[in-house]
């Protein structure tokens, strides 16, 4: 069965220079909301109908991130377990790939490369791999046998420490082999939307670790030590510059949700789990909205996050969880209420509001980020709003060409030197004028210009063609045992219609596991001893290496043994 994709321009144009390249890494730099994920399945697609069929991986920073790669490849008849692990061993045979992170793949590198021999991997965020030398290392060793290594990233990255692998660079930076950024998706119109930047001053009042007492507004130059004090501070719960901040964006978000689109979101990034709970009872008590909080604690989170994208519920608020690549279209309003002052954890929280959505009466769906006055996310901000004002602005044949934005060599956490913060108290935190550069910027108020020549999404579908599997391979996925829309119930029983293979898969697993755990109780047997005779009569070494219709003739088997014991009144085997 033929698959169709439609495709934005700058897709088009990177799948055609993937395609072209004969090396065998290809790194795509594409701005936040512009589509990666559908470039980069595309691409995996076609190079699948040229080269033949291989094992797709994927291999992304978060837990979460590998459930929604999966989903997604799932659109493209490929399907990706998100659940295996390297104790699992090897691949069930109708299985395509695995959704993987980096800190799995460092556990245990070796394992990972037993799979990854001439395959295909996509790397999600590459930059990530040099968050550890531990991981960039386990990159290295897992996927240096893999037939092509296609990495994306939301941002131009540095190697300021050690070069990740299967990058090439010049001088420090990387680099890419395509490039598309934000003032490219501005301009294109419908891919993107504009993000002003909302900064709010305020005279804070701290006792730092040696017990001096600082008072300081924005507006007066500190070392880098005083200036993440500082910052600590106003972002304290207990002051109320936070207060006012959270009153001013939720005033945003609902003006927003009166208009054009009501389910609008908004997110806070917030410094920890602790100060995250704290702003939603904030949000709650002095604002009455109601606010999801997802942390990197919570075994729930991903769930969380999934319920609140497909919800109406006004705020969600995170430490890290969805500071990159998780997928909310709706968020409009965000509030950047963490001490991590990169430059690229800041791109990143940005890329979290710019996707663009096609609803009624939507036109530029301006987005909004409310910031500290802090300067370096006062800089970080100016540069994004510079490239937003020269692709808004009308094309002029005299206007001057924007210069890439030079990288900051000095980028360090907030945190900057270790400090004693349990000497370290925010003693006041009182918010000072907001600078709304949005209110006068002229192009706020302008209508979504029309698409340019050439913008036509029709003229953009491709076809893809069905996946060519070797026999055996893919059994119960995109051919026997499976429709376009789930699980055949002739290939398997009813209760399993509708369902995706990934479903299926689990709800099978939990089937058998379930049976296996009243044999060994009726027979006597160990659960070993249940699960090897199981194993045996359907061909496999481990359930985790049964395909789908292998699992439900497992269970059929089970059940069968299970009713012949209990009539017996025995434990044998038949």
């Amino acid at each position: 069965m033929s698959r169709s994709v439609k495709l934005r321009p700058w897709q088009k144009r990177a799948i055609e220079a993937f395609l072209a390249s004969e090396r065998p890494d290809f790194l795509a730099v594409a701005t936040p909301g512009a589509g990666k994920t559908t470039f980069a399945l595309t691409a995996v697609r076609l190079e699948l109908a040229r080269s033949g069929w291989r094992r797709v991986f994927v291999v992304v920073p978060t837990q979460h991130l590998k459930v929604q790669w999966a989903n997604a490849a799932a659109r493209f008849e490929l399907h990706l377990e998100p659940e295996w692990s390297t104790a699992q061993g090897g691949l069930a045979a109708d299985i395509d790939g695995v959704a993987l992170t980096y800190q799995q793949v460092a556990a245990n590198p070796e394992a990972v490369r037993a799979l990854t021999s001439n395959g295909l991997v996509i790397f999600d965020e590459l930059h990530h791999a040099a968050d550890e030398r531990a991981w960039g290392d386990g990159v290295r060793i897992a996927f240096e046998g893999a037939h092509r290594r296609l990495a994306l990233s939301g941002t131009p990255f540095r190697s300021d420490t050690s070069a990740i692998p299967f990058v090439r660079y010049r001088l420090d930076e990387a680099e890419s082999d395509f490039e598309y950024g934000y003032a490219d998706a501005l301009t294109d119109g419908r891919v993107v939307r504009p993000v002003f930047f909302p900064r709010v001053g305020g005279q804070m009042e701290w006792s730092a670790p040696d017990g001096t007492i600082y008072e300081a507004t924005f507006d007066d130059p500190l070392a880098r030590a005083l200036a993440n004090q500082r910052l600590r501070t106003a972002l304290s719960l207990e002051g109320e510059w936070l207060p006012a901040v959270l009153s001013q964006a939720h005033r945003e978000l609902q003006r927003i949700r009166a208009g054009a689109q009501p389910d609008a979101g908004g997110l806070v990034i917030a410094m920890d789990v602790d100060h995250a709970r704290g702003i939603a009872a904030l949000l709650r008590d002095r604002l009455g909205a109601n606010a999801v909080v997802a942390t990197s604690d919570d075994p729930d989170a991903s769930d969380r996050i999934a319920r609140f994208s497909a919800s109406t519920t006004p705020w969600i608020v995170a430490v890290r969880m969805v500071s990159e690549g998780v997928d909310i279209p709706r968020l409009r309003v965000g509030v950047f209420a963490t001490n991590t002052t990169t430059e690229l954890f800041f791109r990143q929280a940005v890329g979290r509001l710019v996707r663009w959505q096609p609803i009624a009466g939507g036109g530029r769906q301006k987005a909004f980020l409310f910031i500290p006055d802090d300067v370096r996310l006062r800089t970080y901000a100016n540069q994004l709003a510079d490239q937003r004002r020269h692709s808004l602005r009308k094309p002029s044949e005299d206007a001057p060409e924007l210069a890439p934005a030079e990288a900051d060599p000095s980028e360090l956490d907030a945190l900057g030197e270790p400090e004693q913060l349990s000497l370290f108290a925010a003693l006041s935190a009182t918010p000072l004028d907001i600078e709304e550069e949005s209110v006068f910027d002229d192009a706020h108020d302008e209508d979504e210009p029309p698409p340019p020549p050439g913008h036509d999404d029709a003229a953009l579908e491709l076809t893809l063609a069905p996946l060519r599997r070797p026999p055996g391979v893919g059994v119960g996925v995109g051919s026997v045992g499976a429709t376009a829309n789930g699980i055949d119930p002739n290939g398997l029983e009813g209760p399993f219609a509708g369902l995706s293979p990934r479903e299926a898969r689990t709800k099978l697993r939990d089937l058998n596991a379930a049976v296996a755990a009243q044999l060994a109780l009726v027979t006597g047997q160990t659960h070993a001893q249940v699960n090897a005779e199981l194993n045996r009569r359907v061909g496999v070494k481990r359930v985790t290496e049964a395909t789908l219709v292998q699992l439900q003739r497992r269970l059929d088997s089970g059940r069968q043994w299970l009713d012949s014991a209990r009539r017996s009144g025995v434990g044998r085997r038949f």
